[in-house]
């Protein structure tokens, strides 16, 4: 009985962080980034810098799942932060979007910025 309570817990707190997502994808983004590196190579850098304990604290999470139109959403516990990596022709294109803009958003979009 935990275990399936545990997972309609999940599947309900994915259903807010997706909820919440596309909520903020229907604004602008925070910051848009263009690279010539590879989508997969950027999002796992972005990954990598998200999870840096020095920089974040508890706060630091980075988790990549394979976005729904192709390309990969990189994003925080919570969704409080996260970044859709797609290709576009030949460069990647990078959208972070934050819920908040206070100093950890912007140290994220910072550690985003050196994945470019």
């Amino acid at each position: 009985m935990r275990v399936v309570l545990a997972v309609v817990a999940a599947a309900m707190l994915t259903g807010c962080v997706s909820s919440a997502m596309e909520s903020a994808r229907a604004k602008e983004p925070a910051k848009a980034f263009m690279s010539s590196k590879e989508a997969s190579q950027v999002a796992r850098c972005i990954q990598f810098g998200w999870q840096d304990e020095a920089a974040f604290g508890v706060d630091a999470s980075g988790y990549v799942e394979p976005a729904k139109k192709g390309g990969f959403t990189v994003y925080t516990r919570g969704a409080e932060a996260f970044a859709d990596v797609r290709t576009e022709g030949q460069k990647t294109v990078v959208k972070y979007y934050a819920e908040r803009h206070d100093e950890v958003a912007l140290r994220r979009q910072a550690a985003l910025a050196t994945c470019m």
